[in-house]
């Protein structure tokens, strides 16, 4: 079984999340695991998350190009390691 898992996240923190789990977690190879724009434009997500948000100094940030979600998707060849991939990747979606 070959096959790529994609899913799509609202912020990069939450995606950054996903391929650190599953890199330093379970092992995974960093070259099978892909992060690009959901949309056609670059983007840092659809909502404003760590270096992104205002710190206590300033009022507000607008230079985080925030336009689509972002896709993390990982080539997976067993069925284990893509029940691994859903795994993490609700975990951080529903959290």
């Amino acid at each position: 079984m070959n096959t790529t898992i994609e899913r799509t996240f609202e912020s990069r923190c939450d995606a950054e999340l996903a391929v650190e789990r599953l890199v330093q977690e379970y092992g995974f190879e960093r070259t099978d695991v892909f992060v690009t724009p959901a949309g056609d434009e670059n983007s840092a997500g659809e909502t404003l998350s760590g270096g992104d948000t205002a710190t206590h100094l300033e009022s507000e940030r607008m230079d985080a190009q925030l336009s689509d979600p972002i896709s993390v998707s990982v080539d997976v060849n067993d069925d284990a390691r893509a029940a691994i991939v859903n795994r993490v990747f609700d975990e951080i979606t529903a959290g």
